[in-house]
């Protein structure tokens, strides 16, 4: 009898299972198709408040051939926006060149579609972004903000660098189908939302809270506990930045 109970058990999971698996792969992440139809107006003002971005916000970080074995991983000449494997993921994931290489950085590719890749984590060719791209965080980037971003992305020189093609190993790739969501217009943040408005594009809510399955755990922000391998034997875990007394920085 026991043992009967026990097939029945394991037979309801593993058809709920596969019931959860089924319903995942039909299941279409929120995008629009086509990726809205943008062009941006590049100006002196722009490029310059793009190129602050791309360094703040981390955009150079993955997006950038960088030193590993200098302080704060400096960004290679000649590595600029040229794209890289990222390691030690589910999958085969890389960072696009986001060089105007014609052939293997981001020139083919318009302002709509790469702006839709950065505040909606749907790719080029309509896949869904592994979530080390922060799109959570980059969904809330102004209009103004991203348009800016685009228009120095634009200027970055081109560099030749073909990179294997992204493949997020299963079940990941069906978990993540969840994470995009279309973003309209953002206006710019009211003055005293500027602190938190920088404070989550620029990456310090991403780094400095914990994580359960890539994303941040909005509960716990800030606490501070997200382990970073960022290379070898460099392993990074970020403070709390909380007023926590004991942990943090009541004191």
């Amino acid at each position: 009898m026991i043992r009967r109970i026990l097939l029945w058990f394991l037979a309801v999971a593993v058809v709920g299972a596969g019931g959860a698996v089924a319903f995942l792969s039909f299941r279409s992440p929120d995008m629009r198709r086509p990726a809205p139809s943008v062009k941006v107006e590049s100006t002196p003002e722009r490029i310059a408040r793009g190129e602050l971005i791309f360094a703040t916000a981390g955009c150079a970080d993955c997006h950038s051939d960088t030193d590993t074995t200098h302080f704060g991983f400096p960004v290679k000449e000649g590595g600029l926006g040229k794209g890289k494997p990222i390691p030690e993921l589910p999958g085969t994931i890389a960072a696009p060149n986001l060089t105007s290489d014609p052939e293997t950085g981001a020139a083919p590719f318009t302002d709509g579609q790469l702006i839709r890749a950065i505040r909606e984590g749907i790719g080029y060719d309509e896949r869904v972004l592994f979530p080390m791209m922060p799109v959570t965080e980059y969904r809330e980037m102004s209009d103004e903000d991203v348009q800016s971003v685009m228009a120095y992305i634009r200027t970055i020189p081109p560099i030749r660098n073909a990179l294997p093609p992204s493949k997020v190993m299963f079940p990941v790739n069906l978990f993540i189908k969840s994470l995009p969501k279309v973003v309209e217009s953002v206006p710019p943040p009211e003055p005293s939302r500027r602190g938190a408005y920088l404070a989550k594009i620029n990456g310090c809510y991403f780094c400095h809270t914990p994580t359960e399955r890539d994303q941040p755990v909005p509960a716990k922000a800030f606490s501070g506990g997200h382990v970073f391998s960022l290379a070898k034997d460099v392993r990074v875990v970020s403070a709390n930045l909380t007023p926590d007394r004991a942990t943090g920085l009541g004191t």
